[in-house]
Parts: structure tokens; C-alpha cells; sequence
């Protein structure tokens, strides 16, 4: 559809989001069905039958989500669509893209079901977006929901976060004009991405929050300015009336028979704004609050008003907005002066100690398949290489710096995709074998399905290393039988024994892996050093060193 000469179309709410996402310059869109959501994703897939931009359904609203933000992660756009219980599936990598920020801009579509016309709850998205603290659009009509769609790609590259579209049934499903604007290209793919923001390892995570926290208050100023928050002054100014959504136009269509029109504000972009809410209810003696789904602004309100009591804590700034509360900082909020301890009064200097950062255990497989990884890598560009969580996380500082991301569980085998979808010729997913059969499964029958170019390594070190060496759910050897069932070639499965004398002979075959124009799976395996030495232990070799254990499995 390439209308754009400002004639109307007929479209339902989700036909004008998803017209609204391709005339925001949109590279991708993921998601997955469920009314009343389905129709903008229906409506992209026709459009790129019709070659328009990549728009595919995935396994689930995790894995869609996660490759809308490998797209971001390349620099470009991509609208993810779900509806409200969906996005209980995909609030991983929700939270977490908030953390890691975005590229490319990154909308999330979630429309909720009050009525539950369709659906086991009347969940309410716009707590997501509060509790993940990004911006969040309501649109009121279908043109709105045309011109915040591609509002929401703009506030999302201004802020760096991703934001959400909350839309619900009967926007979603009614038809109503809309007039386009002139489309916008696509954005380019970047090749410059700072490791240490797209990496969740805490140290990153850390600084990411504080970004986030740090914003907040120029969320908070645009939103106090946005035009779809506004004040109308009526003849009674003891009555106020507070409207978001659709449920302003039901306001309105009854307004006509009040004998006296009452304040009304309305509010349609998140985070509320304070003072503009305390403006339009300053003396008033009653507030009607008109909102669909659930009471989620006038849970708020009763804060935001004045009352009789001072409220303080982390909002204020009394407590700190991050990080862990201790006695120490409880005590400075309660207005004590510190308590005294041996450091500061008794005259005590510790000496400076070095730092003793977090690595891979020597004679680790990882550290093998990694200096593989590198070597099989060396001279390809664009390349980028999406980690998960686990031990191989550590791959992402030095001696090797070898990872470009590291979101939630699966989400190297979605960022994986959707960089390759970005148009990244060389994309890697990192995983381990347990991670894998956790999440990484789904993502990788999306990549099958549509034989991505991309490989996946799974690091299979036949232990959930990260938290004990448990076993995983699968033994190795069935690994390979699951690949080819989930939809890999089973010419394109690689299988390597991660050892150092193999190194340069595994990288030829990884880098040839790597080349192939379509979806490739490439098995690191050997056996956890520290789930090696358990297992000795168990069967009676506990005087064996860890290094005559290493030398016996190498």
C-alpha cells in the first residue's frame, strides 16, 4: 500500500497501525497471532507477498520480540505485534530492551481485550510499560493509531528505549478514515554498537538502569507537552472529568446532555504527567476517572494529588532510585547520622586491592570454542555474534570481547535472525545446550522455517554450569536428532569437539558454516571442567586434581 497522496482509507485500528509502522520506514515486523492483534500482522505479511519489508509470524511473542530487537540492534526498524497475555510471554526481553535500549527504533504493538471477547484475562499493558519504565502511546482513533505508530519509531530512536502502542478490542476492530502522510525511508544498518550497553552482564546492566533512571524526567517533560494530553476548561470546575484512550470518545458523545460541562483532561501518552494532572484538578471536589481496561491512572492519581501527607522514598530521591537498600542507606532516609565503624573512627587503611573480575574457569571448552569462534570470524564484516545467558556470557570481556549481546534467555537465536533479516551477511547466535532447551528451540524453528542466513553455536557442555553443573532436561546425544526435528539440514549441523589441538581445524569448518547463504548449526561439545570433577568424584576419583581431570578429557 503506497498511497501516501492524502486521500483517506477505510482502515480497522490494526490496518492503520500497520500502515502506519510501513510508513515509518519499518525493515521487519515479527509477531505472533491473537485477537485483536492479528490483523496488523496479517495485514504486513500481505504486504510483503507484495514485496514490501520481511513480516513473518513467529513461534511465540519472546521470540518475535527478540528478533524485532535484533533489527534495532542493526541500526533499523521493526514493529513486533502481540496481544495483552502475549506480552506476559515476551516481558524478558521487554524489561530487558529497556536496559539495552535500542538502535533502530523498536515499537511494540500489544492490544488489550477489555470484555474478554477473546481472552482469559482483561490484563491492562500499560502496567508493562510503567514497570519497564519506557513511553507508551494510547491511541483514541484509527488515525491516531496511524499517527502514533509512526510517532512511536521517532520517540523510540529519540530515547533510545523501546516504546508500546497500547491499543484495545474496539479500536483494533472498528473502521474509520485515515489519512496517510508521505512514507519515510528505511533507515540504513549500523555497524557501530557499543558491546558494553547491548551486553546484560551485571556490571553493563548496572549502567544501563542508571541510563534509564536518568531519563526519566525528560519522559516525563514530553509527556507533560504532548498534544495527545490535554486540558479542556468547562463551566464547572468542581467536577473533573479524566478520559485516556476510546473512552474519550465515549465522553464525548456524551457530554452534549451535562448541564454543565465539567474540566475534562485527557491523557493518551505515558509516563502521566504530574502537574498537568494537578492543574486540571486544582480545586476541584470530584474526579470521574474514564479508562479502558484497568484502573491503572487512577490507582496513580490518588498519589499524584494533593493530600495531607508528605510522601517520600525513591521517587524523591530520600532513597536511592537503584541498587540494594542496606541499614546504611535506610539510616540517611531516616534522617540518622552514619553509624560509626572500625574503617572511619578506629584509624584502619585497607590497602588498595586489585580488581578480580569474573572469567572462564581454566581448561573451560568455552575458552576453545571461542578462540575458534574468532579465529573463524577473523576478516568477515559485517559480523555480529549475540551471546546468552550462562557461563559462555564471559566471552563478552576480555581476553576475548567476542560478544556483541547478551539479552535473556533465547535471545541470540531471535537477535541472530533478526540481524540477519537487518541485513547483517554474517550473524552468529551463541548458546548453551541447556539455554537452548530452555528457550533457544522456539527461535530457532522461526530461523528453520524461513531458513534464515545465520548460524547458531550451541556450546554443549553437557551441564547447567552456571548454577551447579545440573543436568540438562536432554542428553547430548540426542541434540542432534532435536536439530534435524526442529527443521535444520542436516548437511548444515557441524559437530565439534572443542579442544585446543583442534582449534584451527574447527574454524575451517565453522567459517564454512558461517558462509553458507541459509540457516547453519554448529555443536561445540565437551564436558564442564567442574561438572567433570563432580562426576570423578561420584564414581571414586575424588584425590583427582582438576588438572589431571582437564588433561584425561582433553
Amino acid at each position: 500500500m503506497e498511497k501516501t497522496d492524502r486521500e483517506p482509507y477505510a482502515l480497522l485500528g490494526d490496518e492503520a497501525v500497520a500502515l502506519g509502522g510501513l510508513h515509518a520506514g519499518i525493515s521487519a515486523a515479527y509477531g505472533y497471532p491473537g485477537t485483536p492483534s492479528t490483523e496488523i500482522m496479517a495485514f504486513l505479511i500481505a504486504e510483503h507477498e507484495r514485496g514490501g519489508p520481511p513480516a513473518r509470524w513467529c513461534a511465540n511473542e519472546k521470540t518475535a520480540l527478540e528478533a524485532g530487537l535484533g533489527v534495532s540492534f542493526a541500526g533499523k526498524r521493526a514493529l513486533v505485534t502481540m496481544k495483552h497475555v502475549g506480552l506476559n510471554v515476551a516481558a524478558d526481553p521487554f524489561v530487558n530492551a529497556a536496559l539495552t535500549g535500542t538502535g533502530g527504533g523498536l515499537v511494540i504493538a500489544a492490544a488489550d481485550d477489555p470484555g474478554m471477547h477473546s481472552s482469559q484475562n482483561e490484563q491492562d499493558s500499560r502496567f508493562y510499560a510503567a514497570f519497564a519504565l519506557v513511553p507508551c502511546l494510547e491511541p483514541r482513533s484509527q488515525e491516531e493509531a496511524y499517527r502514533m505508530t509512526r510517532e512511536a519509531f521517532d520517540l523510540s530512536e529519540r530515547f533510545g528505549m523501546p516504546v508500546l502502542l497500547r491499543l484495545t478490542t474496539r479500536l483494533c476492530h472498528a473502521r474509520a478514515g485515515v489519512t496517510p502522510e508521505a512514507a519515510r525511508e528505511r533507515n540504513r544498518t549500523s555497524e557501530v554498537r557499543d558491546k558494553t550497553r547491548w551486553s546484560l552482564i551485571p556490571a553493563f546492566a548496572r549502567r544501563g538502569y542508571r541510563r534509564l533512571i536518568d531519563r526519566q524526567p525528560e519522559l516525563l517533560e514530553w509527556s507533560a507537552t504532548h498534544k495527545a494530553n490535554a486540558i479542556e476548561w468547562g463551566e464547572d470546575p468542581s467536577f473533573v472529568v479524566l478520559t485516556s484512550g476510546v473512552a474519550g470518545n465515549y465522553y464525548e458523545e456524551n457530554k452534549a446532555d451535562l448541564a454543565a460541562a465539567p474540566t475534562r483532561i485527557h491523557i493518551g501518552a505515558y509516563p502521566l504527567p504530574p502537574d498537568l494532572l494537578r492543574k486540571a484538578c486544582e480545586g476541584a471536589g470530584r474526579v470521574l476517572v474514564l479508562e479502558e481496561g484497568q484502573p491503572f491512572i487512577e490507582e496513580r492519581l490518588r498519589g499524584i494529588l494533593p493530600v495531607p501527607l508528605s510522601v517520600s522514598g525513591r521517587l524523591t530521591g530520600a532513597v536511592s532510585r537503584d541498587g540494594e537498600l542496606d541499614p546504611d542507606t535506610v539510616r540517611a532516609a531516616l534522617g540518622l547520622a552514619p553509624r560509626k565503624n572500625i574503617l572511619s573512627d578506629g584509624g584502619i587503611t585497607l590497602p588498595d586491592l586489585p580488581p578480580r573480575p569474573p572469567q572462564l574457569c581454566q581448561g573451560c571448552p568455552h575458552r576453545d570454542s571461542y578462540e575458534t569462534i574468532l579465529l573463524a570470524g577473523a576478516g568477515l564484516a559485517p559480523l555480529s555474534i549475540n551471546a546468552d545467558i550462562g557461563c559462555y556470557s564471559l566471552g563478552a570481556l576480555p581476553p576475548y570481547e567476542a560478544v556483541d549481546s547478551i539479552v535473556c534467555m533465547g535471545a541470540s537465536v531471535g537477535m541472530a535472525r533478526g540481524a540477519a533479516d537487518a541485513g547483517i551477511p554474517y550473524a552468529l547466535g551463541i548458546i548453551g545446550d541447556s539455554t537452548f532447551l530452555h528457550s533457544g528451540m522456539t527461535g530457532l524453528i522461526d530461523a528453520a522455517a524461513s531458513d534464515t542466513p545465520m548460524t547458531l553455536i550451541i556450546l554443549d557442555n553437557s551441564s547447567v554450569a552456571m548454577t551447579g553443573c545440573q543436568d540438562p532436561v536432554l542428553p547430548s546425544e540426542s541434540l542432534r536428532a532435536l536439530l534435524v526435528g526442529l527443521g535444520v539440514p542436516p548437511e548444515h549441523i557441524l559437530e565439534l569437539e572443542a579442544k585446543k589441538q583442534r582449534i584451527e581445524e574447527n574454524a575451517r569448518l565453522l567459517r564454512r558454516e558461517i558462509m553458507h547463504p541459509g540457516l547453519s548449526v554448529a555443536v561445540f561439545r565437551r564436558e564442564c571442567l567442574e561438572a567433570a570433577r563432580k562426576r570423578r568424584k561420584k564414581q571414586g576419583h575424588a584425590g583427582e586434581t582438576a588438572r589431571e581431570t582437564e588433561e584425561k578429557d582433553a
